[in-house]
């Protein structure tokens, strides 16, 4: 199975790599109650998958298109939403709000 292809990148973007799925498969091992949010392409980004722990803490990689973020989630037993239709969860908000008072 084919977890990245190459495409031409969106303006100023680039493509997805191994390293990306790598960072990502990481950070789903090594956290709890880890969610997969897929953003949509835009003229400006690629693709990415977003993927955001109990606590809020998150991290987001290039991904080669929808497909590839709902494999990479199956593959892992994770829960995987598109974001257009539910939105940001207020736990990534929360989390974003405490690194900044704490001035992280």
């Amino acid at each position: 199975m084919a977890w990245f292809r190459r495409r031409k990148p969106a303006a100023g973007g680039r493509t997805a790599s191994r390293d990306d799925l790598r960072h990502l498969e990481e950070f789903v091992r090594s956290r709890r109650g880890v969610e997969g949010f897929i953003e949509p392409r835009t003229t400006v980004t690629e693709t990415t998958l977003l993927l955001i722990a109990h606590d809020g803490e998150w991290t987001r990689r290039r991904v080669d298109d929808p497909q590839v973020a709902r494999q990479f989630a199956h593959k892992l037993s994770m829960p995987i939403y598109d974001v257009a239709l539910v939105g940001y969860p207020q736990r990534m908000r929360d989390y974003n709000a405490r690194n900044k008072s704490n001035g992280a």
